[in-house]
């Protein structure tokens, strides 16, 4: 894909046209999402991403490993998070990602709040 397509109703763009700050692709910025958050951060070796929890908003946080093998640090328990690991979090647990190898790690951060109104499909 060559350029982002901004049409009525979606837009389709490749992660390299996003809108970047530092480590973080701004995935929900550059889409214009309105109704839950996402980005996208690469975590250098040893670096993390800042530790904090998600109770003033209330929102549930969503992570998953695209690449690497960082560890998850949920209230201070560490949690080897290999690629392809999913993980859910309340708001009120502390957490950060931290990268201990070598590579570059790649996670995918999602988040809503808990009175977002989602309805799941019947059969999900």
């Amino acid at each position: 894909m060559s350029a982002t397509a901004k049409t009525d109703g979606y837009t389709i763009a490749h992660r390299d046209e996003l809108e970047r700050t530092g480590n973080w692709t701004l995935v929900r910025r550059s889409l214009s999402c309105r109704s839950f958050g996402v980005n996208l951060v690469e975590i250098p070796e040893g670096e993390s991403i800042p530790e904090h929890d998600e109770t003033e908003r209330d929102q549930e946080e969503l992570f998953f490993v695209v690449s690497g093998s960082p560890v998850l640090v949920i209230d201070g328990a560490d949690h080897p998070a290999p690629e392809g690991t999913f993980a859910r979090i309340d708001p009120e647990r502390r957490r950060t990602v931290r990268n201990d190898r070598s590579q570059a790690a790649l996670v995918l951060i999602v988040s809503a709040p808990r009175t977002s109104g989602f309805q799941p499909m019947e059969w999900a």
